[in-house]
């Protein structure tokens, strides 16, 4: 019988019971159990099987589910009679903060407390008799929603003690999306107060708990040690770039290959490749996202279903808000480019704004961008450092950043796509109208929004706006920049794909009254500067005729800009 494509299913016995399809993963139980580690956090990108994982290792250790070895018998893990031992025989803690994603600090303790309030309501059974002391009892019921601080940071060591002393046998705790919370915080603006609270809680959790046999918990990021997870010193860290368990989250082409042949889709195997392949963990470079392969074999088709399935707010944010840098190096990816940077995989959430390495590691921990390259290298100071080269990750991710980088100008989309078409039909006067109506729009967008937009950095902006023009003229034609050093000097040259079109120059400038009386001299300043600059000529050696090649200058002055 056929397996059904089902979409967004995560919960294991749901996909075995109805024969969903599915890839048996289940090895990862035994090798998981056999590395010994006490704590193990494994980082991922979002929608790689991380919360399916977890509960497959709910259904296979829980005492609760002792009678569901059913699920198992078909699969890999069942061939080890070993482990058919140990299937059902501990308690677990299951958990997941996959849906905190609140506005404030009060609204996320509210969700958290609900979360860990769920957990002692599903084991409200442990009050009953003597096996607690009123002592414990009473905390028992101090769990709820509006419980305070001190008794949620304790609740999960808790837990671990009640069912412990139950069952006679430590627990496991299984933590799923655990910096889900810690993301909010930093978009939202409280990340110092919950950073606290996650220390304490998860120290007395997973450090201070005798309790506990094994606990694991996923996530996106790897949170720095020092934010929350200080003195935790028997914490195993599996990022993208470690060597373990490099098969388990996600799938490989093999995988790929096998299942595109079971739904008959072999004739796609070189399509879904270039959009798909690239993911890259420790030592293994042909990993797909399994978000995008199911959603292909069940809608026979390609597009970008992995970089769509989350509002990606915080990426956008670092680069939209980045500095002029930081989207240089951007528009250097979008065309096939790479960044070579040292990385951090300790995410310091509040380093971002900071720090431009720290970007490119988050993007990395996210899965928009891939390893090419590493190597050690020694500085001048003769420390050595490891430095990687980074690209983007498939066709399917460069989509979607080309996607986000139209997005930024949404509220002024009208008056952006008729600025696109008064410059390719090389009228300036509505070019003016329509691009001091996006600039009013947009300005304080690009910035970040902590200061006033007369004192914003004018190149947040336009470094913004010529992301915009290379995402929307790229079928027309091939952009070509050129950065000089000092601040607001920018010039961008437009090669035609087509002998129809004139190829285009332009060069912006930022309005310095020391120099110039007005904006009229400003365009005057930035038109002579492409002719001393001798641009043109780049585009003449390639054959392009002095005639058909259109210069303009771009004055800025806070939002007010003047084209000529």
């Amino acid at each position: 019988m056929a397996r059904t494509v089902g979409i967004g299913n995560q919960d294991f016995e749901k996909i075995v019971t109805r024969n969903i399809f599915y890839v048996d993963k289940t090895d990862f139980i035994k090798e998981w159990w056999e590395n010994e580690d006490e704590v193990t956090l494994i980082t991922r990108p979002r929608r790689f099987g991380k919360t399916l994982t977890l509960s497959m290792l709910n259904y296979f250790f829980s005492i609760d589910h002792k009678d569901r070895s059913d699920l198992f018998k078909n699969l890999s893990i069942w061939k080890d009679e070993k482990y058919r031992a140990l299937q059902g025989t501990y308690p677990v803690i299951n958990l997941t903060f996959a849906n905190v994603k609140e506005r404030t600090y009060s609204m996320t303790r509210q969700s958290l407390n609900q979360t860990l309030t769920d957990l002692y309501n599903r084991n409200i059974f442990l009050t009953q008799g003597d096996l607690l002391t009123d002592e414990d009892k009473d905390y028992f019921f101090r769990v709820k929603s509006d419980m305070d601080e001190v008794t949620a940071a304790q609740a999960i060591h808790k837990m671990s003690d009640f069912l412990h002393r139950y069952y006679g046998r430590k627990v496991i705790i299984l933590l799923d999306e655990y910096d889900t919370p810690m993301q909010e915080a930093y978009v939202n603006g409280y990340w110092e107060d919950l950073v606290a609270f996650t220390r304490s809680m998860f120290n007395a959790a997973f450090k201070t708990n005798p309790h506990v046999e094994r606990a694991l918990l996923t996530g996106i990021t790897r949170v720095s040690k020092e934010s929350i997870f200080s003195d935790l010193n028997n914490l195993e860290v599996v990022t993208t770039t470690s060597p373990k368990y490099t098969e388990v989250f996600g799938f490989t082409q093999k995988e790929v290959f096998s299942s595109l042949e079971e739904f008959g889709l072999v004739d796609s195997k070189a399509e879904v490749k270039a959009w798909y392949d690239g993911f890259t963990f420790g030592d293994r470079s042909d990993i797909y996202n399994p978000w995008s392969i199911i959603n292909f074999l069940d809608k026979r088709k390609v597009g970008p279903y992995w970089a769509n399935t989350s509002s990606n707010s915080l990426v956008g944010k670092l680069i939209r808000e980045g500095t002029a840098q930081v989207k240089e190096t951007f528009e250097r990816l979008l065309v096939g480019g790479c960044v070579t940077t040292e990385i951090d995989e300790q995410i310091v959430y509040n380093q971002l704004d900071l720090d431009e390495s720290a970007i490119w590691s988050f993007l990395l921990a996210s899965g928009y961008l891939k390893v090419t390259d590493y190597k050690m290298e020694q500085t001048e100071y003769e420390e050595w450092r490891q430095v990687y080269t980074l690209a983007l990750t498939n066709f399917e991710v460069k989509v979607m950043f080309r996607n986000m980088v139209r997005g930024w100008f949404s509220t002024s989309a009208s008056s952006y796509n008729d600025f696109i078409k008064a410059l390719l039909l090389a009228d300036v006067d509505a070019m003016n109208v329509y691009m001091n109506r996006v600039a009013l729009r947009t300005f304080s967008y690009f910035d970040v929004g902590n200061k006033p937009a007369e004192a914003a950095e004018p190149e947040r902006f336009y470094h913004g706006f010529v992301l915009g023009l290379m995402v929307d003229l790229t079928d027309k034609y091939i952009l070509i920049s050129n950065r000089e050093s000092g601040f607001g000097r920018y010039d961008v040259m437009l090669e035609p794909r087509s002998t129809e079109l004139d190829a285009i120059i332009l060069e912006f400038k930022v309005f310095n009254p020391r120099k110039e009386e007005n904006l009229e001299a400003t365009v005057q300043a930035a038109l002579k500067q492409i002719e001393e600059k001798r641009y043109a000529s780049v585009l003449e050696e390639k054959g392009i005729s002095p005639d058909r090649i259109r210069k303009y200058g771009f004055a800025f002055c806070g939002k007010q800009v003047l084209i000529g």
